[in-house]
């Protein structure tokens, strides 16, 4: 079981080269009791692209999503404020 929620939606948007485009990232349990980190990105309104990685252990996949998460600010990704999306969502 996880023991905290990570969700993490960012976006990098450049209108001078036509881009726009977002990253999101989430940590969740599996029904197998294992921690799965969830990767989705694409360009932004569209359904994009996902991959997940399945972990035994969740410090794996914090340090996996941080590691990503640091990569991407590196390329200019940034928190989009003021919007809603479903991977930012406080969950209930």
């Amino acid at each position: 079981m996880v023991a905290q929620r990570y969700r993490l939606y960012i976006e990098r948007m450049d209108a001078s080269r036509n881009m726009a485009r977002f990253y999101a990232l989430s940590i969740e349990g599996t029904m197998f009791g294992q921690t799965c980190l969830v990767r989705r990105w694409g360009r932004i309104g569209t359904t994009g692209r996902m991959v997940q990685h399945s972990f035994d252990d969740e410090g794996e996949a914090v340090g996996l999503f941080l590691e990503l998460l640091r990569a991407k600010r590196r390329r200019g990704y940034r928190p989009k404020f003021g919007a809603r999306h479903a991977e930012t969502a406080p969950s209930a």
